[in-house]
């Protein structure tokens, strides 16, 4: 399969809740048929990332991490670099940026979102998020990276705490069902 099929299938078989969600699908699923290079961070008009939300082994607690780059707490996440499978994105960043070996990545992605992303240094861009419920193994610790200032696991009631925007807490909200219904 071509990478742009890849891609296409990935937004496809996304399960998503919601007319918003279905909007994005849309528009995504047109970036990717009018953008060749949607895949490559040098796609100037916007490109694809992996992101997941990280559920603890007891379905009560998610991973934020403090972005070093953003200045933010965020959901561990990258770009896709020409990688079509999402999926494998979200789990290879997400095993980066956290150093939790043997999290598991459940398919299909679960929710989709639009944003500009603006580091503290660089110019902004647009990032077309396809996000994945990604399970740690029990006693998982999160030892991070040269990409995180912090990580820590937050129970879904201190999310607002963390200054995290409506689409994390919608992400956050979703992987914990799902994840509880995966028990």
């Amino acid at each position: 399969m071509s990478p742009a099929a890849e891609l296409v299938a990935c937004l496809e078989t996304a399960s998503l809740e919601g007319g918003e969600q279905e909007s994005l699908r849309a528009e995504m699923l047109r970036f990717s048929h009018e953008h060749d290079d949607a895949l490559l961070r040098t796609c100037e008009a916007g490109h694809f990332t992996g992101s997941a939300i990280v559920v603890d082994d007891d379905r009560r607690h998610v991973m934020l991490m403090l972005h070093a780059k953003a200045g933010l707490w965020l959901q561990p996440g990258g770009h896709a670099d020409g990688e079509a499978d999402l999926g494998q994105v979200a789990l290879r960043e997400a095993s980066e940026e956290t150093g939790i070996d043997g999290l598991r990545v459940i398919q299909p992605a679960i929710d989709l979102d639009i944003h500009a992303f603006r580091p503290r240094i660089g110019a902004p861009h647009r990032h077309l998020d396809v996000r994945y419920l990604l399970l740690a193994p029990p006693g998982a610790e999160a030892i991070g990276n040269d990409e995180s200032e912090d990580l820590r696991w937050v129970r879904f009631g201190a999310l607002g705490e963390y200054g995290i925007d409506a689409g994390l807490t919608r992400l956050a909200r979703r992987g914990l069902a799902l994840a509880r219904s995966l028990s």
